[in-house]
């Protein structure tokens, strides 16, 4: 299938413009983004800075050949397909798709479109069904998976709390990335003697007495990329700070509002790869169904040591040695 965008590009001629002694490169031709945000929360929210910086590194930048339609589907499936077939209505360029309800909604609106997809903060895109059997794009559809290095997590929950046995998880049942997460948190658990205990919920609104239950069968929480729940994580961090239970993030953000720790992902790094395979669509370089989906190769460690405090938790040096970044406080979410 031949994508509008790419017909576009085929034509288009570069121009390249000197501004204080140093070269840009903008695409001749203008073109719009819909990008579609499935919850605003912190590191979703970096995606999206990351793609547009991405872009821009590439030639692409908002207000001068580039319009972008941004959308946040306040983790609502319902919504998200209404927005998804909105951009699809505006027959925008090319569609951007963060977090895993919807990259599966833009996906699912645009295939007959001639739209190509481009998504970021999938953990899973074989169970997002984004992806055959051997990885190949389904269609005009690829981006970047943020799959959790659950095996460096479960190390680091090990070396930091020694005594603890039980790891329990709040998840959404009806998202796939946080199934497949799951999945290998209980596979990896036995190797460091961690039971995992799960709660799933349906809705927000279900959060308070899941978590309520899971705190009192568990010595820790870990956190997914699970959307609906990372969106009502200071609830969670209040109701497991009463009880001095330690939450564990996937990633800065979350630690910067008071998880003790995460073994996670720059999301502003993902967005930028993110954009740049966006990009390549653009400039016709690439189809998406010729691109396989991305991962940043390496995680990095931070810490929240005002939480440590907080919680009485002493962290290891040499945990604290090897961190990305120590955080001296806890920002309010």
């Amino acid at each position: 299938m031949k994508t509008k965008t790419t017909a576009k590009v085929l034509g288009a001629a570069l121009l390249t413009m000197a501004l204080a002694g140093t070269t840009t490169v903008y695409a001749a031709e203008e073109y719009t983004i819909g990008i579609e945000q499935f919850a605003e929360h912190g590191s979703l929210d970096n995606c999206r800075e990351g793609f547009l910086e991405g872009l821009k590194e590439e030639g692409f930048e908002e207000g001068k050949n580039l319009t972008i339609e941004y959308k946040n589907a306040a983790a609502d499936m319902g919504t998200a397909g209404q927005i998804s077939s909105s951009f699809v209505t505006s027959k925008v360029d090319l569609i951007c798709g963060i977090a895993t309800p919807s990259a599966q909604s833009c996906f699912n609106a645009a295939m007959d479109a001639e739209i190509p997809v481009i998504y970021t903060a999938v953990t899973d895109p074989a169970a997002a069904e984004l992806v055959d059997a051997d990885g190949n794009p389904v269609g005009e559809v690829t981006g970047t998976s943020d799959k959790l290095p659950v095996k460096e997590q479960l190390e680091m929950i090990r070396t930091m709390l020694p005594e603890a046995k039980t790891i329990g998880i709040l998840y959404t049942t009806s998202e796939a990335n946080s199934e497949s997460a799951i999945a290998v948190y209980e596979e990896l658990a036995g190797e460091y003697d961690f039971t995992i205990e799960t709660a799933g919920i349906t809705q927000t609104a279900d959060i308070p007495l899941a978590a309520e239950g899971l705190l009192g069968k568990v010595d820790c929480l870990t956190n997914l990329t699970d959307n609906t729940v990372v969106s009502s994580l200071p609830t969670i961090l209040e109701m497991a700070n009463e009880k001095k239970i330690p939450v564990f993030g996937s990633e800065i953000e979350q630690v910067k509002i008071g998880c003790l720790a995460a073994e996670g992902l720059d999301y502003i790094e993902l967005g930028k790869q993110t954009g740049k395979m966006a990009a390549q669509v653009l400039k016709g370089e690439k189809k998406a169904s010729e691109m396989p989906y991305e991962t940043i190769a390496e995680s990095s460690l931070y810490i929240n040591s005002k939480t440590a405090e907080d919680l009485g938790v002493e962290v290891p040096a040499e945990l604290t040695d090897s961190a990305a970044e120590v955080f001296t406080e806890i920002i309010e979410g």
